[in-house]
């Protein structure tokens, strides 16, 4: 993956939202949102193919990568669902010309992003979108079939609030020599398909290590708290909608890409991948196929219509 060009992009509350450019500057705009504990380089397989011809715009959400940390304001921590979407909409701002669409392409949390965005900024989703994708994400019940501890129906609700407490506490924890190990396991068991490359495990879990613990531990509370059994509303997420799932998925498993695919009001296509949560890294060919038709799609639309 080349070397991005920077943009200067800053949040409604100030945070400084890491932005980079790849690709020419005239090219179709494909902007994409990764997942929590990554960060833009997680995004690697699909810049590398799709910037040969496309201007395709990642970013680090707060908290991650190379954006800021906001600071802590008495019992607001600069967490949320508003501001995921808010720091979408001002990526969007900053890199989107006027009048100009994108296809916008969300992996896990940076699914749940534009689904918050569609939710908070309809007026915007007929400004800034063409199409979305949403891969390997859930819009809420984010614990309830996480398919890691199966336990009988009668003792989910336990399990649903020990989860959450374990990833709040693991999202928050600082890594220490005698952690490492313990928790490099854990998020290769969530995170990668059983059958994935090791190399894949070692790069997730190099990102989550790099990730600092306060954005970390500030998303994994948000995420834990905001989805439980009420879901993101996706009425206003109007524009056509690729939905992506994979079979081995043990963290969002292929259910919550199902109950989305349900309830998206313009679905385009819902896709079955083999491999785990990782799809973009695991099956990146295949995924890098999909947003290449999902554009090409909306560019015949645009070509009938016109």
């Amino acid at each position: 993956m080349s070397p991005g060009r920077v943009v200067e992009v800053h949040s409604a509350d100030g945070t400084r939202i890491h932005t980079e450019v790849f690709g020419p500057d005239d090219g179709y705009p494909i902007v994409l949102a990764h997942g929590i504990t990554c960060a833009i380089r997680v995004w690697a397989n699909q810049i590398a193919d799709l910037s040969r011809d496309h201007k395709v715009v990642a970013y680090d959400h707060r908290g991650h990568g190379r954006s800021g940390v906001p600071p802590l304001r008495g019992r607001r921590n600069g967490y949320g669902l508003d501001f995921l979407a808010a720091d979408l909409d001002a990526v969007l701002a900053a890199t989107l010309a006027p009048g100009e669409r994108a296809v916008i392409a969300g992996h896990s949390m940076g699914g749940i992003a534009i689904s918050s965005w569609s939710q908070r900024y309809p007026q915007r989703v007929r400004q800034c979108a063409d199409a979305v994708a949403l891969i390997n994400t859930t819009t809420g019940d984010l614990l309830r079939n996480v398919n890691l501890l199966p336990v009988p129906p009668a003792l989910v609700g336990g399990r649903v609030r020990a989860a959450g407490l374990l990833l709040k506490r693991l999202g928050a924890a600082p890594l220490v020599p005698g952690s490492v190990q313990q928790s490099r396991r854990f998020v290769a068991a969530l995170a990668v398909g059983r059958h994935a490359d090791p190399a894949i495990a070692d790069f997730v879990f190099d990102l989550f290590a790099q990730t600092p613990p306060a954005g970390r531990g500030g998303w994994a509370r948000v995420l834990v708290d905001s989805l439980g059994p009420k879901h993101i509303s996706l009425r206003n997420l109007t524009v056509p909608t690729l939905v992506v799932g994979s079979r081995d998925d043990r963290l969002l498993p292929i259910g919550s890409s199902r109950r989305i695919a349900a309830d998206a009001p313009n679905l385009a296509s819902f896709v079955e991948l083999s491999g785990g949560h990782c799809g973009i890294l695991e099956q990146p060919d295949e995924v890098n196929q999909l947003l290449r038709q999902l554009v090409e799609s909306t560019a015949e639309k645009r070509r009938i219509s016109s």
